[in-house]
């Protein structure tokens, strides 16, 4: 078997198809919560903190050359070190969403799971030879 016939049977497979959707699923559904972060949760919490902005929160750690405003892109365009943590705040609490949705969308996932198995299965239906032997047992037992 050739490489090429070998690694299409392996790209076919379910499994690998299966996996790229959930990536691509994965990597759109990662946009859907930063976006839900970023633009409606990040907003409240500024509001209930006194208009705090997380990602402008930073330490410098160098100094800044003179006429250098003193915002967080324009250090980094200087090539000023600066500590972000308002950055990794944000990825943090991205993370810790994205965390629970997912844990409420398995729990919901198991409860619906566990009613489809405690559903009753309806009795299977008696195959036709057996229907007909028992007929044939009930007939001789007539006198």
């Amino acid at each position: 078997m050739s490489i090429l016939s070998e690694f299409k049977e392996f790209a076919v497979k379910g499994n690998v198809v299966d996996l790229a959707v959930g990536v691509i699923i994965g990597a759109a559904f990662g946009k859907i919560v930063d976006s839900l972060v970023a633009d409606i949760i990040m907003p409240v919490i500024g509001l209930v903190f006194g208009k705090l902005d997380f990602s402008n929160l930073y330490v410098v750690l160098g100094t800044a050359p003179a006429g250098v405003a003193n915002t967080l892109a324009d250090l980094k365009k200087a090539g000023v070190p600066v500590l972000a943590y308002g950055n990794f705040i944000t990825v943090a609490v991205n993370f810790v969403i994205l965390a629970f949705i997912i844990f409420m969308m398995v729990k919901q996932i198991n409860k619906l799971r566990k009613s489809e198995e405690a559903a009753p299965a309806a009795p299977a239906a008696t195959p036709e030879d057996i229907t007909l032997l028992r007929e044939i047992r009930d007939s001789l037992k007539r006198p």
